[in-house]
């Protein structure tokens, strides 16, 4: 079966295809765009209450005091000298 004949297939297929309306075409993307924010919000919603909860567990956390991390300016003359962390105990 060659490409023109498959081409001509295809096209004839598409007459059999029943095509909605154009008020069903804008009720439809109107109904996807509302439940893509409705998604969208319901998400952001959980997402704000788990990121703040979980926040507050780690505020409340003791602070052990193992490990520090100070963001120092890097030499940059010294390219053997990517970042410096610098440990502290308390």
């Amino acid at each position: 079966m060659g490409l023109v004949q498959y081409l001509k297939d295809t096209r004839g297929e598409l007459h059999h295809v029943a095509w909605p309306t154009r008020v069903q075409t804008i009720v439809f993307t109107i109904l996807v765009v509302l439940v893509s924010v409705l998604t969208a919000l319901y998400l952001g919603l959980f997402d704000y209450i788990f990121t703040s909860g979980l926040g507050e567990v780690v505020e409340r956390l003791p602070n052990s005091g193992i490990l520090e991390v100070d963001a120092q300016p890097v030499d940059t003359s010294n390219p053997s000298q990517d970042f410096i962390i610098s440990t502290t105990t308390e």
